[in-house]
C-alpha cells in the first residue's frame, strides 16, 4: 500500500475572485516550504450528563474551523502576494524619477544623490526604500546598486550602499533615472483589499486532494537571525475543506527559484541610522483574523472576521553604548528598517521590512562569559507623521520585494 510522502506533496494556492468562489484550474502557485499543515478541526463539546451507568454519553461535533500554517525560508518574490494580502494592499511597482540631473557626493559613510530639479518627495520616494540608478551615463560603480534611503528632502536623497561598497562622486549626470526596485505594499489608510485564497494539499502518491477554500492570511512571523537563514511562518484561517481524488489546482506555476535571504547581508536602520551591533530581529504582523460566529443550521462559518492590524517584535543588540537604552528610557518613538539581501553583490535581490514608528518596551540584558546582549521588544503603531509628499509612509508597516 502506498504511503503519502511529504517530499512529494505539493502545497498550491490561488487567489479567489471573492468569498465563496473556490478557485480551480490553472494559475495557481506552488509554495516553497519547510512545512505546511492544513487541518479542519471541529468544535467539540463533551456531554456532562450524570446517569446511572456513570459513564460518558459521548461527544458532539460543531462548526468546522479550517486553518493552515506554512513555515518556510524567506526568499524574494516567494511570499510577496500573500504578505500583501495580509497588509491589505496589492504589491505595486515602485516609484521612479526619470530624466533627472543627479550629482553624487560622499557624506561620511553615506552618499547623497542631489537632483537639480523636481522633488523626490512629490515623486513618492520614502525613507526605507531601496533604490537603484538605472539610467544615465554614470560611472559603472554607481549604476544598478542597491541603495537604501536613510534621509530624504525634496532634492537630496541620502543613501547607504546595502552591500557596503563605495560609490564614485560625479556631478550633473543628465537623463538619469532613480527607481524604487521591485514592488512595495503597505497597510493603507483606506481602500483595503479583502483577499480570499484556495489552498490545495495534493498527495500524488495516493492521488488525493484536500481543498481549503476561503482562506485568509491572518498572521506572518518573520525571523532574521544574525547568522543563518531568514524564516517566515504564515497562518491562515478559512471556511471549508473538501476531500477529493483529483488535483483541483492544475498546472500550477513552479516554486520560485530566488536565493534564501540571510541577515548577514543587508543593512539595519534604527532611528534612521545604520547600526552594526544588532544580532537578530523578529517581526510579527497580526491581522487578527478569526472564524466568525456560528449560526444555527450550518457547520460552516459564513465568513472570516478581521480585526485591526497589529505589529510587534523584538531585536537583540550587543551592549556597546547607551543609544538604544536612551530611546527606551525616554519612552519616545523611533523607527526600524530591516533590509536583507540574498547575497553580498551590489544588485542582489532583497526584502525590506520598514516600521516607520515603533516604541521600545524593554531592554533586558543577558549574562555570561561572552558579550552582553540586550533584548529590545517593541510595538509598532501607525506613523502619523508620514504621508503623501513627506519623507515617510503613513502606515504601520511597509514591505518591499525586489522580485515581486
Amino acid at each position: 500500500m502506498a504511503v503519502a510522502q511529504g517530499i512529494n506533496k505539493k502545497t498550491v494556492y490561488k487567489k479567489q475572485t471573492g468569498l465563496g468562489a473556490a478557485a480551480a484550474g490553472s494559475g495557481g502557485q506552488v509554495v516553497r516550504r519547510t512545512s505546511s499543515v492544513f487541518q479542519a478541526p471541529p468544535d467539540t463539546f463533551e456531554s456532562n450528563e450524570i446517569v446511572g451507568h456513570q459513564q460518558s454519553t459521548g461527544v458532539g461535533l460543531g462548526v468546522v474551523k479550517p486553518a493552515g500554517k506554512i513555515d518556510g525560508l524567506l526568499s524574494p518574490g516567494t511570499y510577496a502576494t500573500l504578505l500583501a494580502s495580509l497588509l491589505r494592499k496589492d504589491m505595486t511597482t515602485g516609484v521612479s524619477a526619470t530624466g533627472a540631473t543627479i550629482t553624487i557626493a560622499a557624506s561620511g559613510q553615506n552618499w547623497t544623490l542631489t537632483r537639480a530639479a523636481g522633488s523626490y518627495l512629490t515623486d513618492g520616494f520614502k525613507i526605507g526604500d531601496v533604490v537603484r540608478l538605472t539610467a544615465g551615463s554614470f560611472n559603472a560603480a554607481n549604476s544598478q546598486k542597491n541603495l537604501l534611503i536613510i534621509a530624504l528632502t525634496a532634492t537630496v536623497a541620502t543613501v547607504r550602499v546595502v552591500n557596503g561598497s563605495a560609490l564614485v562622486a560625479e556631478s550633473n549626470i543628465a537623463s538619469a533615472t532613480l527607481a524604487v526596485t521591485g514592488k512595495k505594499s503597505l497597510v493603507p489608510l483606506n481602500g483595503h483589499t479583502n483577499d480570499y485564497y484556495t489552498f490545495e494539499e495534493w498527495y500524488p502518491d495516493l492521488g488525493r486532494s484536500e481543498i481549503y477554500a476561503d482562506q485568509q492570511v491572518g498572521q506572518a512571523a518573520l525571523n532574521l537571525p544574525a547568522t543563518g537563514n531568514a524564516t517566515i511562518s504564515l497562518d491562515t484561517v478559512g471556511r471549508t475543506r473538501t476531500l477529493g481524488a483529483a488535483q483541483v489546482l492544475t498546472s500550477p506555476t513552479a516554486e520560485t527559484v530566488t536565493d534564501i535571504l540571510t541577515a548577514v547581508n543587508g543593512v539595519i536602520l534604527v532611528n534612521g541610522a545604520p547600526v552594526a551591533n544588532v544580532t537578530g530581529a523578529q517581526v510579527t504582523i497580526n491581522g487578527n483574523a478569526a472564524h466568525s460566529d456560528a449560526v444555527v443550521g450550518s457547520n460552516v462559518v459564513d465568513d472570516i472576521q478581521r480585526g485591526r492590524l497589529a505589529v510587534s517584535g523584538s531585536f537583540t543588540a550587543k551592549f556597546d553604548g547607551v543609544t538604544l537604552q536612551t530611546i527606551f528610557e525616554g519612552r519616545s518613538t523611533t523607527s526600524l528598517v530591516l533590509a536583507v539581501t540574498e547575497d553580498a553583490t551590489a544588485n542582489a535581490d532583497f526584502v525590506v521590512i520598514n516600521l516607520p514608528m515603533i516604541k521600545l518596551t524593554g531592554d533586558t540584558p543577558d549574562d555570561g562569559e561572552k558579550a552582553v546582549i540586550r533584548t529590545y521588544p517593541f510595538t509598532a503603531q501607525i506613523n502619523a507623521n508620514g504621508g503623501a509628499a513627506l519623507a515617510t509612509d503613513q502606515t504601520i508597516v511597509a514591505i518591499q520585494d525586489s522580485a515581486a
